[in-house]
C-alpha cells in the first residue's frame, strides 16, 4: 500500500496537467476553425478599412486642389495655362473622390454579405480559402483543356499562343495568382486572403477575355460576382470621367436666353 501512496503523492500533478493540455489543444483547434470560417468576413472588413482610408485621402486631395485653384485665381499675374491646370487637377481629385466613395460602398456591401454568409455557414461547408483555391484550380483546369485536348487546340490555337496579347495577360495573371496562393491554408491572414482573392478574380477576368478574343462560344459571360462588381466600378468611373470632361463643352454650347422672344413651346 505504501508504494502506491508514494507513487500517487509523487505523480499526482500528471492528471491535471494532461487535462489542461487537452483543454488548451481543443480551444486552439476551435479558435483556429472559427478563424478560418470567418476569414472572408475579416478580409472584407480589412478591405472596408482600406477603402475608407483611401476616401479620406481623396477628400484631402480635393481640398488641396481647391485651395490651389483659389490661390491661382487670386494671383493676377498667373498665366491662363496655370489656372487651367489647377482646374484639371481639381476635376481629377473630385473624380478620384467619387471613385473612392463607390469603392467604399461596395466594400460595405461585401462586409454585409460576408457576415450573412458566415452566419449561414455550417461545419460541412467548405472553408473560404478552400472555395477560393477551388476557383483557382477550376480556371487552371479549363486552360489545361486547351493544352491536352487536340480538338480544342486546333479549334482555338490562340489560347496556347504565348505571343498573343490576351494570352500574355492571362499567363501573367496565372503566375501572379500562383505566387499569391498560400501554402499553409490554416495560417492565412485576412490580408493574404484579400490579395489572393484579387489575384484569382483577375485571373478569371483575363481568362474570360482571352476566350472571348479567341472566339470560344459563351466566353463573354461574367465569371464571378467579384469581377462583375469590379467591372461595374470601372464602368461607373469611366462614365463619371467622361461627363466631367464633356461638361464644360456642353455648357459652352448652350445658347444665351433671348429676352425679345418668348420661350420655346409657349404661345405669345
Amino acid at each position: 500500500m505504501e508504494p502506491i501512496l508514494l507513487i500517487v503523492s509523487s505523480w499526482w500533478w500528471i492528471a491535471p496537467a494532461a487535462a489542461g493540455a487537452g483543454a488548451a489543444t481543443y480551444a486552439g483547434l476551435t479558435t483556429r476553425s472559427r478563424r478560418a470560417r470567418r476569414l472572408e468576413l475579416d478580409a472584407a472588413r480589412a478591405e472596408e478599412s482600406r477603402a475608407y482610408r483611401e476616401l479620406v485621402a481623396a477628400k484631402a486631395r480635393v481640398r488641396t486642389a481647391h485651395a490651389d485653384m483659389l490661390a491661382t485665381k487670386s494671383r493676377t499675374t498667373a498665366p491662363p495655362s496655370q489656372a487651367a491646370a489647377a482646374r484639371r487637377e481639381l476635376q481629377e481629385a473630385k473624380q478620384l473622390e467619387k471613385t473612392a466613395s463607390l469603392e467604399l460602398r461596395a466594400s460595405r456591401s461585401r462586409v454585409k454579405a460576408g457576415y450573412e454568409q458566415y452566419r449561414a455557414a455550417t461545419a460541412q461547408d467548405p472553408l473560404p480559402i478552400d472555395r477560393l483555391c477551388a476557383a483557382h484550380d477550376a480556371v487552371n483546369t479549363r486552360w489545361l483543356a486547351y493544352e491536352t485536348d487536340v480538338d480544342k487546340a486546333l479549334a482555338y490555337p490562340q489560347m496556347t499562343d504565348p505571343r498573343h496579347p490576351a494570352t500574355i495577360v492571362f499567363l501573367r495573371a496565372q503566375r501572379e495568382a500562383l505566387a499569391m496562393r498560400p501554402t499553409l491554408r490554416d495560417r492565412v491572414t485576412p490580408q493574404q486572403f484579400l490579395e489572393y482573392r484579387i489575384a484569382v478574380r483577375h485571373l478569371e477576368a483575363t481568362f474570360a477575355e482571352a476566350e472571348r478574343q479567341a472566339g470560344v462560344p459563351g466566353a463573354a459571360r461574367p465569371t464571378s460576382a467579384g469581377a462583375t462588381a469590379a467591372a461595374g466600378l470601372t464602368a461607373a468611373a469611366a462614365v463619371l470621367a467622361e461627363i466631367a470632361d464633356r461638361l464644360p463643352a456642353l455648357i459652352a454650347r448652350i445658347p444665351p436666353p433671348r429676352t425679345g422672344e418668348p420661350p420655346a413651346g409657349r404661345v405669345p
